[in-house]
């Protein structure tokens, strides 16, 4: 009766997983999790006060970093809900239209961020590969194009992954493999025919991690080329220290995407907490080390910081 009820309505719930064949560490994992949170929240709020009090950071650089931070706290916003109630309060189930929603803003933050990237990479080049024109290429205004461009291609091109899925048939038993709902999981379950899913899901890939690699690529080789025209070595290491800490956005960002793809296509015969790790690493890392490395490697924000910790602790 369950089974018919599923196929008239066409939505049926599904079944959120912890950490398979781990039951035994769900406490350490609990804490892990929260730690992680706790450090994303606080970090990327703190990031975005201090840029917004501090008016040197009134740079496009920034601005950018701010929407960055905006971004990291969507992504753990997005997934924080179904994780507490999965490892906390061990509530495992969820409907068709709130998993289709989370995997909406999961996605949805995940392209942003790669248009974010990209964006700083071009900041970064005007920057350092045309300094004198860096005041009229990128005024307020196109700031905001330019922040405003990655969000609407980001809901663009996941706008159709639910309304995809909503037209196919669920007839298995819908557990997922993580405590949260991502499209290359569902894409497993419905009974009809996926190649449509599939097709989108590979274009849209491409269109966004695979072109704004390459765009950032460029950028980079560019900036590379711009660095070692300069003469004193001092002056070419300072200039470089500029992109540190993007780079390392770059690659705590793309490393782990690259990695959960990875584990999707070859390692088909791996443990599944491993699935789970993976997609907990691209998912919790980014935005939890972004607010450390800028804070790190960004002497005003560091400089305000200290500002702000001192006064809590006198």
């Amino acid at each position: 009766m369950g089974g018919d009820t599923h196929n008239i309505s066409g939505l049926p719930p599904f079944t959120l997983t912890g950490l398979p064949r781990l039951e035994a560490s769900q406490h350490w994992m609990i804490f892990l999790l929260g730690l992680l949170y706790t450090v994303s929240i606080v970090g990327n709020s703190l990031i975005l006060f201090i840029i917004k009090e501090e008016q040197s950071l009134h740079q496009p650089m920034y601005y950018f970093l701010s929407l960055l931070s905006v971004n990291d706290l969507g992504v753990s916003f997005s997934t924080l809900p179904t994780v507490l109630a999965t490892f906390c309060f061990h509530v495992r189930e969820i409907s068709f239209n709130s998993c289709m929603t989370q995997m909406f803003f999961i996605h949805f933050f995940s392209f942003i961020e790669s248009g974010i990237l990209l964006v700083m990479s071009f900041d970064r080049y005007v920057a350092i590969c045309h300094p004198l024109r860096y005041a009229i290429v990128l005024t307020d205004a196109r700031v905001v194009q330019m922040g405003m461009s990655a969000i609407i291609r980001s809901f663009c091109m996941i706008f159709p992954l639910p309304l995809l899925l909503l037209r196919l048939p669920f007839c298995k038993a819908n557990v997922l493999s993580h405590a949260y709902c991502l499209h290359p999981d569902l894409i497993h379950l419905p009974c009809g025919d996926v190649t449509i899913n599939n097709i989108f899901g590979l274009v849209i890939v491409i269109s966004t991690f695979g072109l704004d690699s390459a765009l950032v690529f460029i950028s980079y080789v560019l900036i590379l080329r711009s660095v070692l025209a300069i003469a004193s070595r001092e002056e070419r290491l300072k200039t470089l220290n500029t992109c540190v800490s993007h780079m390392c956005a770059m690659l705590i960002f793309y490393v782990p995407k690259v990695g959960v793809s990875m584990a999707a296509r070859y390692g088909r015969h791996a443990p599944p907490y491993v699935h789970t790790l993976m997609s907990l690493i691209y998912l919790f890392v980014p935005p939890m080390l972004n607010p450390v490395i800028y804070s790190i490697k960004t002497k005003e924000i560091r400089r305000r910081l200290c500002k702000i910790l001192l006064r809590r602790k006198f």
